[in-house]
């Protein structure tokens, strides 16, 4: 097949021409796309791959390092299949990866409470239900019930959180040992040793480049900030932590060039979930509630994303309705579902796609060289063990930023939004927690409705939410009471 019949083949099959593009342009947009957002085959890791499961374990069972190679594989292949699958499925210019705030949510407030293969296989139900929900319209009528201002609050919330996750991961922030304030500035009230400056230069550096507006900011961040712990390293000898708080020395990674750059990825995390375990380990009112918060944050994400890539490439309708919407929808409920099975988190849209459209994308094919790029990123997962978390998480600081930016939408005048709001926001970093605070925003949302002679309005599902999360929030007094 010649170049030009197979050009137009192309140009057939993703109607390229007919949206106003060319190839070359989307092949350029979907090469930014992947720089702009390949950061997360680092940041994944970061995130889930240093938590311990209830049992103590890590993902895969062993080490951390042998955890942070097998969740950068996996994240680089989900993303890679997922985002070609949108691409040739949907026709759209939107790529997919492992979802900021759904992983911290499944690090933190699932995997603690069961085995990682148990939170995993949460993942995998959401995804399912989010498939179900779509073929049968039933999302929609979901996504409606709960109140906009409370949808924003719960991303304004979890920006705050991961912001907060980095700055402890960081040693910028650390427990005093104190009752109060259980929390301060590094060690003793003041920033100390070369790891936390290592954090504070690539943060800098990740703010001059996005302020700049330079595309792949946070990755080039990132790689720039890594060259310069693994000469501090050298240079300084500092050495590890060992998961002391007041150590002075690396967090988790101590900084090195790695003996070998490419090595044949290892994809053994794929399959290693339990589908029914978390019921029998938390109980059923608990796992539900588990998933529903996974559910939430999952696909109210997504339908703001596709709404806006959408918008930003000229594909929406007249009702502000993206072309081949349904199929969108059900790729990434795919997603959720494919990010489970492989014990990376769930997988969603992102909206650093944009910065792909701003470069000219206008179809799937975009969305499918984005793919091919995070395939062939599997081969460079040993790379990942040599990055230390002081270069990576300033990243996680910069996006709480991005998605802080939300809370002007939060109508603070109307204490009915804006009290379940503040709650929603505030408790997530306060407890660490991402439910605490979602529950507390559902909750006192349906009090002041009914305080206020205003219960009629509550849409109906809302009341059975805010019922479950009164029993997750009383589950222990209600144990002992019973037993």
């Amino acid at each position: 097949m010649s170049t030009q019949t197979a050009t137009g083949s192309l140009d057939r099959f993703f109607k390229i021409s007919q949206r106003g593009s060319s190839v070359g342009r989307e092949i350029r947009g979907g090469v930014v796309t992947f720089f702009t957002m390949a950061y997360i085959i680092v940041l994944n890791p970061i995130i889930i791959a240093g938590v311990q499961d209830a049992e103590g374990n890590y993902l895969g069972g062993g080490s951390q390092a042998e955890a942070f190679a097998l969740v950068a594989a996996g994240t680089a292949l989900v993303a890679g299949v997922m985002s070609i699958l949108m691409g040739a499925v949907a026709n759209f210019p939107l790529a997919m990866a492992a979802g900021l705030g759904l992983n911290a949510f499944v690090a933190y407030s699932i995997a603690s409470q069961m085995t990682w293969a148990d939170a995993m296989g949460l993942v995998v139900l959401e995804g399912v239900i989010i498939l179900v929900l779509v073929l049968t319209g039933f999302r929609k009528a979901v996504f409606d019930a709960v109140p906009l201002p409370l949808k924003t609050a719960i991303s304004v919330g979890i920006g705050l959180f991961i912001a907060l996750v980095g700055l402890v991961n960081a040693g910028v922030v650390r427990t005093t040992g104190n009752a109060s304030p259980p929390i301060g500035l590094g060690i003793g009230g003041t920033l100390s040793g070369w790891p936390v400056l290592v954090f504070c230069l690539g943060l800098l550096i990740m703010i001059g480049l996005y302020a700049r507006g330079v595309r792949g900011a946070i990755l080039i961040g990132i790689l720039v900030t890594t060259v310069i712990a693994v000469a501090v390293e050298a240079i300084t000898s500092t050495g590890g932590s060992g998961g002391d708080a007041t150590s002075k020395g690396w967090n988790l990674n101590v900084p090195s060039v790695p003996e070998s750059f490419i090595d044949l990825p290892n994809f053994s995390l794929l399959g290693d979930f339990s589908l029914l375990g978390s019921f029998q380990e938390v109980g059923v009112v608990t796992a539900v509630l588990l998933i529903f918060t996974l559910l939430l944050a999952d696909f109210f994400d997504t339908m703001g994303t596709m709404t806006a890539i959408g918008a930003e490439a000229d594909l929406n309708d007249e009702e502000g309705t993206p072309e081949n919407a349904q199929r969108i929808l059900i790729v990434d409920s795919l997603g959720a579902v494919a990010g489970g099975a492989a014990s990376v988190s769930s997988n969603t849209a992102y909206v650093e796609s944009a910065s792909g459209v701003g470069d000219g994308a206008r179809t799937g094919l975009a969305a499918i060289v984005t793919g091919v790029l995070f395939l062939l990123a599997t081969v460079f997962s040993p790379i990942v063990a040599h990055i230390p978390n002081e270069a990576a998480v300033p990243a996680l600081v910069l996006v709480g930023f991005l998605m802080m930016q939300q809370v002007a939408d939060v109508p603070w005048k109307d204490i009915e939004l804006a009290i379940p709001a503040f709650l929603t926001i505030a408790l997530m970093p306060f407890t660490y927690s991402i439910t605490a605070g979602i529950g507390a925003g559902f909750v006192v949302f349906v009090l002041i409705k009914i305080v206020r002679g205003k219960a009629g309005q509550v849409h109906p599902l809302m009341w059975v939410v805010a019922a479950m999360f009164v029993l997750y929030f009383a589950i222990d007094p209600i144990t002992r009471w019973i037993s």
